[in-house]
């Protein structure tokens, strides 16, 4: 990669402010701003402090730790034909009236999106939680089941 600079450019060591000449060759950065293919011109770098690590309580980052998958399962009614991926992106008051039953019977998720079925229902796509992943919902906005 190459990282241009601008006169707006902020730079920091860890938590304090610091400037551009602060910063040797070798030391491991973060660099925020907009890409161009392989360049980077930054509004901000960000430089790990000497003898910290990338998990340092100092730098205010938490380690990621990977959950241990569920084993799978189905609740309710699944459409027959479902295959994930099919159907058509909605959006209005159809989503948001898909998404209230989702998240009134599954609270706690997030919904990113919601997509009709080829026999009508719709199917509800959950991130941020374990479980459910999709939640199908059918032409009368009620909750017929969940994968």
């Amino acid at each position: 990669m190459t990282v241009d600079e601008a006169s707006s450019t902020a730079y920091q060591k860890g938590t304090s402010s610091t400037s551009a000449s602060a910063i040797t060759t070798g030391e491991d950065v973060l660099v925020l701003g907009t890409t161009s293919g392989t360049t980077i011109t930054a509004t901000q770098v960000i430089v790990q402090p000497a003898g910290g690590s990338a998990t340092s309580s100092a730098a205010g980052v938490i380690p990621f730790q990977r959950g241990a998958p569920t084993t799978s399962k189905q609740v309710g009614q699944i459409p027959a034909n479902y295959s994930e991926g099919s159907g058509t992106i909605v959006s209005g008051t159809t989503a948001n009236q898909a998404t209230k039953a989702a998240l009134a019977a599954y609270p706690g998720g997030v919904v990113d999106r919601v997509v009709q079925l080829s026999n009508g229902e719709y199917e509800v796509h959950y991130i941020g939680v374990n479980w459910p992943h999709h939640i199908f919902v059918n032409q009368d906005f009620t909750v017929a089941g969940a994968e």
